[in-house]
């Protein structure tokens, strides 16, 4: 059952179960120092079988390339899996960062978590990545 989270000399990741989907909140800055944690959470929630992730960003202040490192490192894990990954997000500069790191085109986005898992999850929700 996923419902806690890693935690890091400060901070920790937090996650939960909803709809088939595992969500996983990010509430802090996704840098250097968090970034690993993140992923961390993602790579032992697949270890136990999770599969179907939503990342929550919709509490994070800030994301740098650290953290888009991050998502695409995670993204590859999901995918050798076989699984999906949605990303909440409504925030115009964090969609900039993604739209700059290339990495728009490559996610599905929804505005909130809710909205991310109202409908089960399915074999979709990346992109083919090229």
């Amino acid at each position: 059952m996923c419902d806690q989270g890693v935690a890091g000399p400060n901070e920790s990741v937090d996650c939960h179960v909803a709809n088939g989907w595992t969500v996983v909140e990010a509430d802090e800055e996704i840098d250097i120092v968090f970034a690993p944690l993140v992923l961390a959470t993602v790579i032992r929630r697949l270890a136990e079988g999770h599969r179907h992730f939503v990342l929550d960003l919709c509490n994070t202040p800030f994301l740098d390339s650290m953290g888009l490192g991050m998502i695409v490192a995670a993204t590859k894990r999901i995918k050798a899996r076989h699984g999906s990954l949605r990303i909440a997000c409504s925030d115009e500069w964090l969609l900039h960062v993604f739209l700059l790191g290339g990495l728009r085109h490559i996610y599905s986005f929804h505005d909130s978590v809710e909205q991310a898992i109202a409908q089960p999850p399915v074999t979709e929700g990346l992109a083919t990545l090229r």
